[in-house]
């Protein structure tokens, strides 16, 4: 029997499946498909988060960050220097923490 997944997996998902005795087919990507496939898998554990909650919620999260980690090495950045960022963002421009939803802007001439 086959089961057909044609995703990007964890480092060392090939090696669990060996040692459940069954045999994985893999390639390696070459660095635009390794991209495409990073941003496919963004979108994939997005979408699983949303659909969790509770400590599953938070492996999920965690999922997602894995992915943010790899996509950040693609732009030569590490995650460290990405919250960084996201830090120097939240001291300009504020959190989220505030639950503020902008309705609309009124323009005052």
């Amino acid at each position: 029997m086959e089961r057909i997944y044609n995703k990007l997996v964890r480092d060392n998902i090939p090696n669990i499946i060996k040692a459940k005795g069954e045999e994985p087919i893999i390639k390696i990507l070459g660095d635009d498909e390794y991209k495409t496939e990073l941003e496919k898998k963004l979108s994939e554990e997005y979408k699983e988060v949303l659909e969790s909650s509770g400590e599953a919620r938070v492996e999920e999260l965690a999922d997602m960050l894995e992915v943010i980690k790899a996509l950040a090495k693609l732009e030569g950045k590490t995650l460290q220097e990405v919250i960084i960022i996201a830090n120097e963002k939240s001291s300009k421009r504020g959190a989220f923490d505030g639950k503020i939803f902008l309705e609309k802007v009124i323009e005052n001439y």
